[in-house]
């Protein structure tokens, strides 16, 4: 590289070293060699300036939900867990409170099953505000927390969620009001994959006392809310011959009268398995479906009560007392994944929709003699919900459309309108409102309504790839993402 003579080289070779742009910027500036050698040495710069940002800045690129778009973030592992670690044994860097936040909130605040007590995404428990102030909603505390894409339950003034810290699954809880860690319980865990990264999928479910918590390698433990406690463990993909899948196991437990049921997707009829939610005790397994990402919920649906869920090949019901097959409507999706709950539209009707170009689906379940059988009554590329959920209101569908929030009429599956670029993030229904948690961690309202997309408020709300599903309890919003979780106050003053 021909420096002049009267500009100093080793000021020059410095300047790359130490900050590469600075040595790009003097080179295309001083150099009198070609073009050529000059973008030969630009790469080389940039090489080294990329480098530097991973090992000295905690450089970390991400991939968006379209498994395209890099997300780029700062974070060093090792010092975010330092900081964990120093703010639960009472260090500086402890959880972050409003300067001015809103009184207690109410002793009865629930939320208890992924997406809510229905686990269909609304949240009906009382009036939310939907004047947000321009700078957002107020926040009530903020806390630093452990990675991985589970959402958080709140019961008993706790807020319980599961973590990757090291190489640790922690199920932890939460103040309701303070955000202070309350309990952890940890076991030696760590998955990861090229896509997501590290840490736990499926969120926790309160119940009577206790949180039923899943790793993402199949670890269960029953905990004594309160305190933390084990009550019982048990593997499920070990002890059911399971293989996990590709991206983890995801599925939330339900529990259902005596028994708690989880998807570990085992062959020889353990592809859903009850245990007994007191002891862990097995009750019954049934069939052989490879699992996929969704929960299994309660329905009840022609006049009989069941348990719908999505498996990789088809959506399907199941008895409750015997897990013996109700019926089944074909549903598979590339690379098996069926991520996105199904929705109980009245008592006959379930629509379902999936990612990767599948599109969506209004399914009639009838009773045929003692028996049940699914019906089609629409399918269509209207609604592509990739890894999150749609809601229901009167009647129309709202959900993100791949990454852009769509309204599909649930009867005809006509298109009523589609707007607003959010990623892939996710989408709840509070006061006949959509509040939409972005994939860059912003949180938007949006009114609900089939006549036209209409955006009423938006603010930044956490920072980095959010694909965690947000939560709402006793008015507050609750968001969290794979560093951090934040508490906004959402109730009508």
């Amino acid at each position: 590289m021909a420096i002049p003579p009267h500009r100093s080289k080793f000021f020059f070779l410095l300047s790359c070293l130490i900050f590469p742009p600075l040595g790009f910027v003097l080179m295309w500036l001083w150099s009198k060699e070609g073009v050529l050698r000059k973008l030969t040495f630009s790469a080389g710069l940039a090489a080294l300036f990329a480098a530097q940002l991973f090992l000295f800045y905690g450089l970390r690129i991400e991939l968006a939900g379209n498994g395209l778009a890099p997300i780029f973030t700062f974070h060093d592992p090792d010092s975010h867990f330092d900081a964990i670690e120093a703010a639960r044994s009472g260090g500086d860097e402890g959880t972050v409170q409003a300067a001015s936040r809103p009184p207690a909130g109410p002793s009865d605040a629930s939320w208890t099953d992924y997406r809510g007590p229905s686990r269909d995404g609304e949240y009906t428990a009382s009036a939310i505000r939907t004047d947000w102030p321009s700078d957002g909603l107020p926040e009530i505390w903020r806390q630093k927390v452990g990675g991985g894409y589970a959402s958080v339950v709140v019961a008993e003034g706790k807020v319980f969620t599961i973590e990757q810290r090291r190489d640790e699954e922690v199920a932890a809880a939460y103040d309701f009001d303070t955000g202070e860690e309350l309990w952890k319980n940890g076991w030696k865990a760590h998955f990861r994959e090229s896509m997501g990264g590290p840490g736990p999928r499926a969120t926790p479910t309160w119940h009577d006392g206790k949180v039923y918590a899943l790793g993402g390698t199949g670890e269960l433990r029953a905990l004594q809310a309160a305190t933390g406690e084990v009550i019982w463990r048990r593997n499920i993909l070990s002890e059911n011959g399971a293989k996990n899948l590709t991206w983890a196991m995801s599925g939330a437990p339900l529990v259902l009268d005596d028994k708690l049921i989880v998807l570990p997707g085992g062959t020889r009829g353990k592809s859903i398995v009850a245990y007994d939610k007191e002891t862990g005790a097995p009750i019954w397994a049934s069939l052989n479906d490879k699992q996929a990402y969704t929960s299994p919920m309660l329905a009840t649906l022609a006049g009989r009560r069941q348990i719908v869920l999505v498996s990789a090949p088809r959506l399907l019901a199941i008895d409750p007392e015997d897990g013996s097959l109700l019926w089944d409507y074909p549903w598979r999706t590339s690379y098996d994944a069926n991520c996105s709950q199904p929705l109980i539209v009245d008592d006959e009707h379930v629509f379902v929709s999936s990612g990767y170009g599948t599109g969506a689906a209004l399914v009639k379940i009838v009773a045929d003699g003692d028996g049940l059988r699914a019906e089609q009554v629409w399918k269509n590329n209207t609604m592509k919900n990739k890894f999150n959920s749609s809601v229901l209101h009167e009647g129309i569908v709202y959900g993100l459309d791949e990454a852009i929030l769509a309204a599909v009429d649930v009867r005809s599956g006509e298109r009523k309108w589609k707007g607003g670029r959010y990623g892939y993030g996710q989408v709840l229904l509070a006061g006949g409102h959509l509040i939409v948690l972005t994939e860059a961690g912003d949180v938007v309202l949006v009114k609900a309504t089939p006549e036209s997309h209409q955006e009423v408020a938006r603010f930044s709300a956490i920072k980095g790839k959010t694909w965690n599903t947000h939560a709402i309890a006793g008015g507050r919003l609750i968001v969290r993402n794979q560093t951090e979780m934040a508490c906004y106050d959402l109730s009508r003053t």
